[in-house]
């Protein structure tokens, strides 16, 4: 019966203590920065060392600090902080600066259904009701859309279609059939939709009047002096970062056909400048810029998004570092990521791996909080692993030692 009992006991404390770990890992308990706190030439020195390790094929990085430019590299002499990168999803964050200036010129309501500013499409006819979906929830990935777009690449010698035929027919990145429509209650669960924005990109049109490259323009990139960033075919312009595949070789450069999910190219100077402007209030209100900020959307119970910005991590003051992040085939990826109670920042732009921008920023996080990325659960959770055994180890040892000992 003791056998039992401390048995019992033993497996209790394994168990409370496993449970121990796991909860910490998402405190970054078992996490530790690769530069002390503070320190941005410490940091800056193991970006080099990163990118060395992983030689992307082409690569531009930026640090600011207390919005100040504080550090910048480039992975070859013909990089420059004006080289247009394609930073993938990281337009999303474009467009809802996009859909906010509606909002704050009065034009649209983010709690109104999105179908009444649209006269060209409406959601296809599913079993929920298509008029609770409101910009509001499209923003935030919360509208129950189930497409999971991915929007696929068109090579430059194809016919790109419009905005509605896109719609209607999305290219996926997987090459899968993909229908843009409502396949769960809208405001119930986060579910990431590329197609979501499509449709954000359909309503600024259609209420601005406007392209929606037309419309960013004046309402984003001419406020902020983003003078390099376009919506144009990237193999049309100039001083541009190329294309490349995961194994550095040269690939094709492709169109999108949503501008507003994925379509857009940008530099590491005219994103600085954007850092520049969603800090202060040159092309939204401080009001609105901060209502992008306030969470939206939860996985776990943790708040992981909102309108049209990926909160990663929470700040000291309570505030979230905030920014997109953006992949697509063959190998792009980026991110901006903005510490709101610093006005530090970090841009790191890559063509040559399909996620190495999004490593560096997760430690940057890391670096600036003290806790772990949103984006990097995975790595939080097998950072419990060895403590987790460990510990576990060394509470048997403990009951075997009390069992010898005591009974």
């Amino acid at each position: 019966m003791p056998y039992l009992k401390v048995g019992l006991t033993c497996l209790i404390l394994v168990l409370i203590w496993i449970g121990t770990a796991v909860y910490g890992s998402f405190f970054g308990w078992w996490l530790k920065s690769v530069a002390p706190p503070g320190d941005t030439e410490f940091f800056s020195k193991w970006i080099e060392l990163r990118l060395s390790e992983k030689t992307p094929a082409v690569s531009a990085v930026a640090l600011i600090s207390e919005n100040t430019l504080a550090y910048e590299h480039f992975s070859e002499s013909r990089i420059t902080q004006d080289t247009l990168f394609p930073v993938a999803s990281m337009s999303k964050w474009l467009a809802a600066l996009a859909v906010m200036k509606l909002v704050e010129t009065g034009q649209i309501d983010l709690d109104a259904p999105v179908e009444n500013y649209l006269q060209l499409w409406s959601l296809p006819k599913t079993a929920f009701d298509s008029n609770l979906v409101t910009p509001r929830l499209l923003l935030s990935h919360m509208a129950g859309l189930g497409d999971g777009l991915g929007f696929g690449d068109y090579r430059a010698d194809e016919v790109v279609p419009d905005l509605v035929a896109e719609l209607d027919t999305p290219r996926g990145s997987h090459d899968q059939p993909v229908t843009i429509s409502v396949t769960q209650q809208p405001g119930t669960e986060f579910r990431y939709s590329g197609g979501g924005y499509l449709v954000l990109e359909l309503l600024v049109e259609e209420v601005s009047g406007q392209t929606f490259a037309d419309f960013v323009d004046q309402t984003i990139f001419q406020p902020a002096a983003m003078s390099r960033s376009s919506y144009a075919y990237l193999g049309e312009l100039d001083n541009v970062s190329g294309s490349f595949t995961g194994e550095g070789d040269p690939a094709p450069l492709y169109r999108y056909a949503s501008a507003a999910a994925t379509g857009l190219n940008s530099s590491v100077a005219d994103l600085a400048k954007l850092v520049n402007a969603v800090s202060g209030d040159t092309i939204l209100d401080h009001n609105h810029l901060r209502a992008m900020r306030v969470p939206h959307a939860e996985v776990l119970g943790a708040p992981i998004w909102g309108l049209g910005n990926i909160l990663y991590a929470p700040t000291h003051t309570g505030a979230y570092v905030f920014g997109h992040d953006g992949g697509n085939s063959p190998a792009i990826n980026s991110t901006v990521r903005i510490n709101p109670d610093s006005g530090d920042a970090i841009i790191v732009l890559i063509s040559g791996h399909p996620t190495l921008a999004s490593d560096i920023g997760a430690e940057w996080v890391l670096w600036q909080t003290g806790l772990p990325d949103v984006l990097q659960t995975e790595r939080a959770l097998l950072s419990a692993v060895t403590p987790a055994i460990v510990g576990s180890g060394v509470i048997i040892m403990l009951c075997l030692f009390w069992l010898r000992r005591y009974v």
